[in-house]
């Protein structure tokens, strides 16, 4: 990887949109793009809560695969809107194989970051006859040390003017659980108060996503069309513990002992530091494990944009 570093392929539009009705008032929007019948593989997005982006598309050859991407429940073009009733990792877990048996794919390619790295764990465990390889960026396993890491004590102390930000919004008394405090702001009955909340947890999130700043990233951040969406959905999944028991992943690796997988972690990550990767390396012997070593976490940096493509090339038979 001291080669010259890819790009994402060209700008591509989808040859197919659709909903798919899940149950329970969930709506979900897909698209594919690629080449029909190419090598399948499915883009989890991060969050809990984010979304699908255009550039997301072109993280793959589109002549050698066959991507489908969708918006989680209550994500993005998703319905209803931010909607957090019947929304759990399990429910978005069997969403996905959902989404397979609508392709008619045998098995498929699950490829996620941050918050997608631990859904597409959690679908390869579940359902590990269905995953023809994992690519996996910024490693989140939802353990306790990782939710503190984030909301407690660890990125408080590099980003310690925007975590003062972050706290500002909470009354004293009540910082001693501020995802508990923050959920109540963005479940409130009063839109100001949820606004307000969904634009602090939101800034949070985005100034620990990349290792310089980056005010395009932070704008998209702050509106109200993601933030909403983000805050609400990633507030109630770290509340619920993610609906995993603490370890769960690691502890089931063996189900995907003989999936292959590529692991691009930044090095300078201080939303899932590289210690969680490093962990699901060492329990994944046969994974590969990319430290990428001038990037954070964001999938826009150039270091993890050419890991990424680097891994679906290599995966597909490419010279990467």
């Amino acid at each position: 990887m001291t080669e010259h570093r890819r790009n994402l392929y060209p700008e591509i539009e989808p040859y197919e949109t659709g909903m798919l009705d899940v149950g329970e008032g969930h709506s979900l929007y897909y698209e594919r793009v690629g080449t029909p019948d190419a090598k399948p593989a499915v883009f989890l997005h991060g969050g809990p809560g984010g979304g699908m982006a255009p550039d997301h598309r072109r993280q793959w050859d589109p002549e050698l695969y066959d991507v489908l991407l969708f918006d989680q429940r209550g994500c993005g073009k998703s319905l209803p809107f931010a909607e957090i009733e019947n929304n759990d990792t399990w429910r978005i877990v069997d969403d996905i194989e959902r989404l397979r048996e609508m392709c008619g794919h045998e098995k498929w390619q699950a490829f996620g970051g941050s918050w997608g790295s631990t859904l597409a764990l959690a679908y390869a465990q579940k359902y590990p006859e269905r995953v023809s390889e994992l690519v996996l960026r910024g490693v989140f396993l939802a353990r306790e040390r990782e939710k503190s890491w984030l909301y407690s004590y660890g990125a408080s102390e590099i980003m310690a003017e925007q975590w003062d930000d972050f706290i500002g919004l909470i009354p004293e008394n009540e910082r001693g659980d501020l995802v508990r405090a923050y959920y109540d702001r963005l479940t409130s009955d009063d839109e100001e108060t949820r606004l307000a909340a969904a634009k602090e947890w939101s800034l949070w999130e985005g100034n620990v996503a990349t290792l310089l700043p980056n005010e395009a990233l932070l704008d998209s951040f702050a509106d109200p069309a993601k933030a909403v969406p983000f805050a609400r959905i990633c507030a109630k999944f770290f509340l619920e513990d993610f609906f995993l028991d603490d370890g769960q992943l690691l502890e089931n690796v063996d189900k995907i002992a003989q999936i292959p997988g590529i692991i691009v972690q930044g090095r300078h990550d201080i939303c899932t530091p590289p210690s969680a990767a490093w962990a699901l390396k060492k329990a994944w012997p046969s994974a590969d494990l990319w430290i990428v070593p001038d990037a954070g976490h964001s999938a826009s940096e150039a270091g993890i944009v050419d890991g990424l493509v680097r891994a679906t090339d290599t995966l597909a038979g490419k010279q990467a």
